[in-house]
């Protein structure tokens, strides 16, 4: 089961954001099926799924969204697979949501005196160890926060066999929003759109090598 230090390290030198495609290759149904259970399996803060993965596949509307995706101009049209992540906004991120309720009750199946240690928990850091309830927005933007964790995910082990990604936050989101309420039937009272990520086989190999600061400057030993 152990894969080795060096694989991973292989993999995380392989990837990089991807600005296109071969358009002709096309990303195996297991090995996607694989690349989307690691995102359902990812943690998120108390375990709240704050996510949906819309697999935009239509051409089309790949090319309605393409119009506002300034970041996304190369891969929309030539990406094997493209992954646009919806995050639950505010009101069903609370700690006295039905959403939150339902998540402890039906998927986590805790008992009734653990639920409610956890609410006040979640309430607890919510209103006061985080200060999250102040605005819509600062409670969107933290579960937000949690979406980026399957997309890392997604990258990872899309690079550890073989498969190129590009995350994409270049676009107007109230346009794609738009989009996807007329198109999709997404309910914009409950979901907002966080980033997509484009997956495939390069076209071209990367125009210059990973670029990153050292260990030395990134990282501070508190002893």
């Amino acid at each position: 089961m152990a894969v080795s230090k060096q694989d991973i390290l292989d993999a995380f030198h392989f990837r990089h954001a991807c600005k296109e495609f071969d358009a002709e290759r096309k990303i195996p149904g297991a090995d996607f099926d694989f690349i989307l259970e690691t995102a359902r399996l990812s943690p998120s803060s108390f375990g709240l799924e704050p996510w949906r993965f819309l697999v935009v596949q239509n051409p089309q509307l790949r090319e309605t969204l393409r119009e506002f995706t300034w970041g996304g101009q190369k891969q929309l049209p030539t990406a094997s697979h493209v992954v646009l992540t919806l995050v639950r906004k505010s009101h069903f991120m609370r700690y006295d949501s039905a959403y939150l309720q339902y998540m402890m009750r039906e998927v986590q199946h805790y008992p009734e005196d653990i639920i409610q240690l956890r609410n006040g928990l979640i309430e607890k850091f919510q209103r006061s160890d985080f200060d999250l309830l102040g605005s819509e927005r600062t409670l969107t933007d933290w579960a937000t926060r949690q979406t980026y964790l399957p997309l890392a995910n997604m990258m990872t082990a899309a690079a550890l066999i073989g498969i190129d990604s590009c995350p994409i936050e270049g676009f107007e989101r109230a346009e794609v929003e738009r989009i996807l309420a007329e198109q999709a039937g997404v309910d914009l009272a409950q979901w907002a759109a966080a980033y997509m990520v484009a997956f495939g086989y390069r076209k071209n190999p990367p125009p210059r090598p990973k670029t990153r600061q050292s260990l030395e400057q990134v990282v501070e030993w508190l002893v």
